[in-house]
């Protein structure tokens, strides 16, 4: 989508502003003090470090070329986030899915750039993206078209590659990840209130056949009721938001369940709405609680290490309202979709690796 932002008409007044070096507006985002978490006075592991929502929070944009706009009343375009739901980084490269504008967004930080991915007619239209996933091993871009009831498969510049999947194999797709070795892929079908299909369905990354199916509907170990995301430890385990069940599932790639934590609660370390995952280098796990509007912080064992993030009706950084997607990059850096507010709030470790 793009978005108009009105330049005043006094030309005298730009002149004022570019050779003043003013140009730059107050950012209404920005707080008195940049977040740290956890807040003092305990050791700060995470500092805010920007939020992206506009093309213009990646690309360059000059004094010149603000004069031009003042000297001909023009307006400039951008691009931004309507209804983002989930996030996957590669390299400084921030994928967005948007359910509204049928895409996925791919703002490029070291390129200065946003693209559009899923927009094309023809092969890898998307209809409403929801998970997605990088696989670094395989160099494509996995995401779950919901509505169409598949996996559609890009490269990482948003190049169409193929399908997996379909309506005789998925009812309610929500998520998807990747084994390891980019070989086998992880899609959570999260069914319905009146559905059993509430599985993992694995699939050959690179046929597209199914290979077999994780789990079924029941709250026993093993057993899912509407599961909603998933993330894969460097150790090949599975870990998904069992969401109607309030906890985290660990399972195997066959399905042995080895372990869970959480309950249903308001309570640390409880779940009151758990829906996004990601899992660190070292393990951790981060879980985006949808009404305690922050992320909570586990270590491999689901011992609470610590929060990051809270509740506010501002879209202030590290403010939430409706949070949904997480990452985690190669750098340890945490990414915080959030639908209400429309933005990525991007936090940076403070420390190589949280103490466990």
């Amino acid at each position: 989508m793009s978005y108009q932002i009105a330049r005043p008409a006094l030309l005298w007044l730009g002149v004022l502003l570019v050779l003043g070096g003013c140009a730059a507006t107050p950012d209404d985002r920005r707080p008195l003090a940049i977040p740290v978490y956890p807040p003092p006075p305990d050791t700060a592991r995470f500092i805010y470090e920007r939020t992206l929502l506009y093309s213009s929070d990646i690309e360059d944009f000059t004094k010149l070329q603000r004069f031009k706009l003042f000297a001909t009343g023009a307006s400039r375009q951008l691009k931004g986030l309507v209804k983002p739901f989930d996030v996957a980084v590669h390299q400084g490269r921030v994928y967005v899915s948007d359910s509204v504008q049928r895409c996925v967004l791919l703002f490029d930080l070291p390129g200065k750039r946003l693209v559009e991915i899923g927009l094309d007619d023809k092969k890898g239209e998307l209809t409403k993206p929801l998970g997605l996933t990088v696989s670094v091993t395989r160099q494509e871009l996995f995401v779950v078209d919901t509505t169409a009831r598949r996996i559609v498969v890009y490269d990482l510049d948003g190049h169409f590659q193929r399908y997996l999947g379909g309506k005789e194999q998925l009812q309610r797709p929500s998520d998807v990840a990747l084994s390891p070795d980019g070989n086998e892929v992880y899609v959570v079908d999260t069914g319905g209130i009146d559905s059993t299909r509430h599985n993992i369905q694995v699939f050959d990354a690179a046929s597209g056949q199914l290979l077999r199916t994780l789990g079924r509907r029941g709250s026993g170990p093993g057993e899912f009721n509407l599961p909603l995301q998933i993330a894969v430890s460097a150790d090949g385990l599975l870990h998904i938001v069992d969401s109607g069940n309030f906890r985290v599932q660990v399972i195997d790639d066959h399905g042995t369940p080895l372990a869970s934590f959480g309950t249903v609660g308001r309570m640390p370390g409880q779940f009151a709405r758990p829906k996004g995952i990601a899992i660190d280098a070292q393990g951790n796990s981060y879980i985006v609680d949808t009404a305690f509007g922050n992320v909570q912080i586990f270590n491999p064992q689901g011992q609470l290490l610590m929060f990051l993030g809270e509740r506010g009706e501002a879209g202030y950084p590290g403010k939430f309202m409706l949070p949904s997607g997480i990452a985690v990059d190669e750098n340890g850096s945490i990414y915080v979709v959030d639908q209400f507010f429309r933005k990525v709030d991007v936090f940076r470790p403070l420390a190589a690796a949280i103490s466990q």
